[in-house]
């Protein structure tokens, strides 16, 4: 399958959305400029005390980037143990810091869920009642031309 006909699979046929009744860990990636979210739900177990994700759903208010990025991002991260979840965030903030700030915003927000739920996980190993984790987007999906026509006008 080329490139192009993933990312077109992965829109038309999202993988993984929606909600995990049997999720133990939830973590939030937000887009303070224009309300994205996206959620991420994760069933972890424990494989020789090694946790990993044995299942991972993900809902989003966003667009088809964000989409996509979720659906990707989430076949990814199943079945990884949470070094490797860690792994995966890493790598994909480094290569979306080769892109331009707009075109980042929406993938970065998904990496950041997971994260933000894998983090949450980990809290509860201590505390059951520790919340769901919120990380926020640092990237702009406002293309900077656009931010200073509006600032000149």
């Amino acid at each position: 399958m080329t490139m192009d006909a993933q990312l077109i699979e992965h829109m038309m046929n999202p993988k993984n959305y929606g909600t995990l009744a049997a999720s133990n860990a939830e973590g939030i990636g937000k887009n303070p400029e224009n309300g994205e979210k996206v959620a991420i739900y994760l069933r972890v177990l424990d494989d020789e005390d090694q946790p990993y994700i044995d299942d991972i759903a993900f809902q989003a208010i966003g667009c088809t980037t964000t989409v996509v990025a979720g659906s990707m991002l989430t076949e990814e991260a199943k079945g990884l143990n949470l070094n490797g979840v860690y792994n995966l965030v890493d790598a994909t903030m480094k290569l979306l810091d080769k892109l331009p700030p707009e075109d980042a915003a929406c993938s970065e927000m998904v990496a950041l869920a997971i994260k933000a739920a894998a983090d949450t996980y980990v809290k509860r190993q201590e505390d059951p009642e520790y919340p769901a984790i919120t990380y926020q987007v640092e990237n702009s999906c406002v293309v900077k031309e656009e931010t200073e026509k509006k600032e000149n006008a």
